[in-house]
């Protein structure tokens, strides 16, 4: 059976608005994708790294009542499950502040045995980290080499903006790998200071083939060889925007996943072709910035595996 598999951080966010707690969960962006995958029914697994702490022992219990398989998850010894403070400002985008104690050695787990067709989505800094890059590195070939289907988010910030000149070969090499790279307008202006989608793709399209951009208030640009399509944005006042970027991968995911569309037909469809798929990635994507939720609720994820 086709699966779906997110590779990234796992920390423990703690959400302040006006100086006060508002809520406590699991939290990093593939962790985040991954919860809203298995919320929707469908078989995810999520490879990762954290702590045989207590913090960490709340993570992958709520992992696995989600449906998420972490069997490929390392829980290490020695170290501390990564925490993350998030300050939501008047707009409620949020301001993280972590903290991190690792061991070692990171990701000493089995990998997957990954199988055609298989979605794997990875990406954010945890994707650039030079620590674990070459295990990262081995498994994201794995999965390329057995024919999944690879979705590269760089996630890529003006905090890390000093690290750029370092890292910014970890990010081309990871568009290289990948099948489908999608980003903000945000991360595209940082790593390779274009203004607009169209730039994005010209920066990327010697890389990855298929660029799905999203703009904030502008609505969301798909380009690929076969189409070139804008979507509009969706008016609404957020709760948080903490998720939105993930949960409109998990989105895009849950429809590719339902269509069958795989690798080989990816860089084929048309602009028709992606409506229900960007459709969903903001509906997703919406939901979860109505709440304090990092994923789409259990409710709004039955009524998606009902009418699939």
């Amino acid at each position: 059976m086709r699966k779906i598999y997110g590779i990234g951080e796992t920390v423990y966010d703690i959400i302040f608005k006006d100086g006060q707690p508002q809520a406590a969960k699991p939290g990093g962006s593939m962790l985040n994708a991954m919860v809203s995958v298995g919320r929707a029914g469908l078989p995810a697994g999520f490879i990762s790294d954290y702590g045989r702490d207590d913090v960490g022992q709340l993570i992958d219990d709520f992992l696995e009542s989600n449906g998420v398989d972490t069997s490929s998850v390392c829980r290490f010894q020695n170290g501390k499950t990564a925490l993350a403070l998030a300050f939501l400002n008047q707009n409620n985008d949020a301001r993280y502040t972590f903290y991190r104690e690792f061991p070692a050695e990171r990701l000493t787990m089995q990998a997957p045995d990954f199988n055609s067709d298989d979605i794997l989505l990875f990406g954010s800094f945890y994707a650039i980290t030079p620590e674990i890059r070459e295990t990262l590195l081995g498994l994201v070939m794995a999965a390329k080499d057995k024919g999944a289907l690879i979705i590269y988010d760089p996630n890529f910030r003006k905090a890390h903006l000093a690290e750029l000149e370092t890292l910014k070969p970890y990010i081309i090499e990871n568009m290289q790998m990948a099948d489908l790279v999608k980003g903000s307008d945000e991360d595209f202006s940082v790593i390779f200071g274009t203004s607009s989608p169209e730039e994005a793709y010209q920066a990327i399209s010697g890389y990855c083939p298929c660029l799905v951009c999203t703009e904030n208030s502008k609505g969301v640009q798909v380009i690929t060889p076969s189409a070139s399509v804008r979507f509009p944005a969706r008016k609404i006042t957020p709760v948080s925007t903490i998720g939105a970027g993930d949960n409109f991968n998990a989105g895009m995911i849950t429809s590719l996943y339902h269509q069958n569309i795989t690798r080989d037909n990816l860089v084929k469809l048309d602009s028709l072709a992606w409506t229900p798929v960007i459709s969903m990635a903001v509906d997703f994507a919406t939901e979860v910035c109505l709440s304090y939720e990092n994923y789409v609720s259990v409710g709004f994820a039955k009524n998606v595996t009902r009418d699939s």
